[in-house]
């Protein structure tokens, strides 16, 4: 079996994990098409996968995107592929529409979100246009959450026979015995990560990992965060931010500024390997995204044993159990202190994170959700 995954952003291949070398150890002959990127060769390599450099913008660029679906049509003809993968809104959309145009057999849809969620008008109306064009071309598509599956129905962006939940979600769940297991934490090198960042055991950390920009609710964290500071100055409360800038949904120069100026703020940049070593930094994480097609980042944060804070009305809610691995709130300034509030305040917040391991582990251990994608995608 020969199968194509196409991505368009190197940094969104995190959330397979080691996914490829798995499928490459059970005999399946595995391609990659992804924009350009310094790490690529190498991760290709690690995950014993032949791969292609193909610049896919994430806007719509017609002339652009229509030279990736004659490359990656050239690119099928010439592996013979049997099945093609298609991740991120773009990247989907070229390798749905690449497959439909070579009759390849299966084309699976990933939906991680709907990138449409926040946006009105024109802009609105054009990406649920993509979004249907997308879910034409595949034949199955696989969306991360429960919440995902019931808007696709709501948003009529497909027939719903075609829609896939693997297991309780997520695109193929996290490796939480070898990575995301804070027993596997290494205490000298955590201790060179809490150096480098001028952290110290007392403090209570706060942390955030994702994209750093609008949707994600950084605005309202970042002021939340100013309020619970002077709220709780005996507690020594830190901010780590685990991300970087984007020029699309950019942050404004104000919330920038704070963040930069504002010494109990730390932001690392973007962080590909050893994520697992800033969680365990953190005393609570929060995640005030206002679109979240599932909230791998909450599940990652849980598998480490850390209480988590969720939006409450986003795929985050399939990532956590309210009041038991942490808490839903509202993605409001107050809403996010009312929610940190709650773990400060809690009897014994450790037993929200020792919650959150046992749902992880127990639904969403890579293994079972591969095992789950071979199945129903792959024979």
């Amino acid at each position: 079996m020969r199968i194509l995954h196409v991505i368009n952003i190197y940094f969104s291949l995190s959330y397979l994990g080691n996914q490829f070398k798995y499928f490459s150890g059970k005999g399946y002959k595995q391609f990659l098409i992804c924009s350009p990127s310094k790490e690529l060769e190498k991760y290709s390599k690690e995950q014993n996968i032949e791969s292609l450099q193909l610049k896919i913008n994430r806007s719509i660029s017609i002339f652009q995107d229509l030279y990736a679906v004659i490359r990656t049509c050239i690119y099928i003809r010439k592996n013979k592929i049997d099945i093609i993968v298609g991740h991120t809104p773009k990247g989907a959309l070229i390798a749905m529409l690449s497959g439909f145009i070579m009759r390849v057999p299966k084309r699976t849809y990933y939906r991680h979100g709907r990138v449409y969620e926040t946006m009105t008008g024109v802009k609105r109306k054009l990406m649920i246009l993509i979004e249907n064009l997308t879910s034409f071309c595949a034949t199955d598509i696989v969306v991360v959450s429960n919440y995902l599956y019931q808007k696709g129905i709501d948003d009529q962006l497909n027939s719903v026979e075609k829609q896939i939940v693997l297991g309780k979600g997520t695109c193929g769940g996290i490796d939480t015995v070898e990575k995301f297991n804070p027993l596997s934490i290494d205490f000298n090198e955590s201790r060179k990560y809490m150096n480098k960042y001028g952290l110290e055991s007392t403090d209570f950390v706060i942390g955030f990992c994702g994209r750093m920009v609008k949707d994600k609710g950084i605005i309202e964290f970042v002021e939340a965060f100013n309020i619970l500071q002077k709220k709780y100055p005996e507690r020594k409360i830190k901010l780590l931010l685990v991300g970087d800038y984007e020029e699309r949904d950019a942050l404004p120069q104000s919330t920038i500024n704070e963040i930069k100026n504002n010494h109990d703020i730390i932001r690392t940049g973007f962080i590909f390997d050893k994520i697992e070593y800033f969680y365990s930094l953190m005393d609570l994480f929060v995640l005030p995204s206002y679109r979240e097609g599932f909230g791998m980042a909450l599940i990652e944060a849980s598998a480490m044993g850390i209480p988590v804070l969720g939006t409450d009305h986003t795929g985050c809610m399939d990532a956590l159990i309210n009041n038991k691995t942490g808490y839903y709130i509202n993605n409001s300034v107050k809403g996010i202190v009312e929610g940190v509030d709650k773990i400060l305040n809690h009897p014994d917040p450790k037993l929200l994170g020792e919650n959150g391991r046992q749902f992880v582990t127990a639904n969403f251990e890579n293994l079972k959700l591969w095992s789950e994608i071979e199945t129903k995608l792959y024979l």
